[in-house]
């Protein structure tokens, strides 16, 4: 799949200001400064880099960054009967395929529609999330599959097109929910929220920090946080057009 520039241009600025490339950047520039002998602001930057890498990798700060993003949206517990579809996003598939699955269960005659282009190989992650709900017990003639969809604003504009303003479960990780709904409102659908994947909290010691994990959960925060300033942003532009 042909990826246009404005998307290649979104994705690269929204990477740039993620927390490790942020990071990367002060380093390779007190490294610059150290190249060209300026040793006392070289040094200033390596403390705000080491600095940096502990607060963006820290159990507690990614836990707080997240709080507000997941508190939204409360796990279903009820559905509607109304119910035909339940849209399964892409990403994190191994995550969040598990709500989709356990929503299936519950509802008869209900089909699950997985969503997502290939970024890396030649299978989209359309296709691998319904090999692992078939895998899961899931049947394969109630999976439908949106293989030709980017991001989340072309998986809602694909969705409107299957389900018009009908109701319907939209399932994601509980830090994506917000984001996700505002866009898919935006297209005129009515979704359900149906959170999964909720990040644990069980780790706040003050010593947590320098982990991988810690700094997965800040990245997801960021890119959230970015993606959210960026609805807003095109709002504002469009407004003033």
């Amino acid at each position: 799949m042909e990826l246009g520039i404005a998307f290649l241009l979104k994705k690269t600025i929204a990477w740039l200001l993620m927390p490790m490339p942020l990071g990367m950047i002060v380093l390779v520039t007190a490294i610059w400064l150290l190249h060209i002998g300026n040793v006392r602001r070289a040094t200033y930057f390596i403390l705000g880099s080491i600095i940096w890498f502990a607060i963006v990798t820290h159990a507690s700060i990614s836990s707080l960054l997240l709080l507000p993003l997941e508190s939204q949206y409360k796990k279903i517990e009820q559905v509607p009967s109304n119910v035909k579809y339940i849209l399964l996003l892409g990403g994190d598939k191994e995550r969040r395929a598990w709500e989709a699955i356990r929503l299936y269960k519950m509802i008869e005659g209900v089909k699950i529609v997985t969503s997502g282009y290939s970024r890396h190989d030649k299978l989209s992650d359309a296709y691998k999330a319904s090999k692992l709900l078939v895998e899961a017990g899931v049947r394969a003639e109630d999976i439908v599959m949106q293989e030709d969809v980017k991001d989340t604003r072309e998986e809602a504009a694909k969705m409107k097109e299957r389900v018009g303003t009908g109701p319907f479960l939209l399932v994601t990780s509980a830090y994506h929910m917000p984001r996700s709904m505002i866009l898919f409102q935006q297209e005129g659908l009515y979704p359900i929220a149906a959170p999964g994947d909720f990040n644990d909290r069980g780790e706040d010691s003050i010593w947590s920090l320098f982990q991988a994990r810690h700094l997965q959960k800040t990245e997801r925060a960021f890119h959230e946080y970015i993606g959210l300033l960026w609805i807003y942003l095109r709002g504002v532009i469009y407004h003033d057009i």
